[in-house]
């Protein structure tokens, strides 16, 4: 009779353990696929303010084109170094 006490005991503090290292680490796969989103979000991000900080130079190349300042070869050589 004792026996199947310590036997009932030992299944159920390995049980707890167990679920306990469960939990552990699915809050840890969890959290690294956060980690993932956000990285990925803030790539995103960059890469947006750069194609804005593109389009920005290169409307104002333009807007010295079109105001005679530049030349169109200087438009273009211009033009393709920012693009580049």
């Amino acid at each position: 009779m004792l026996t199947y006490i310590i036997y009932i005991s030992v299944f159920l503090i390995l049980a707890f353990v167990l679920s306990i290292a469960v939990k552990a680490i699915t809050r840890g796969v969890e959290a690294k696929q956060i980690i993932k989103e956000e990285k990925n979000l803030e790539f995103q991000n960059i890469k947006q303010n750069q194609n804005l900080e593109v389009t920005i130079q290169i409307k104002e190349l333009k807007k010295l084109y079109d105001e005679g300042v530049l030349s169109e070869d200087e438009f273009k050589k211009a033009k393709d170094k920012i693009l580049n």
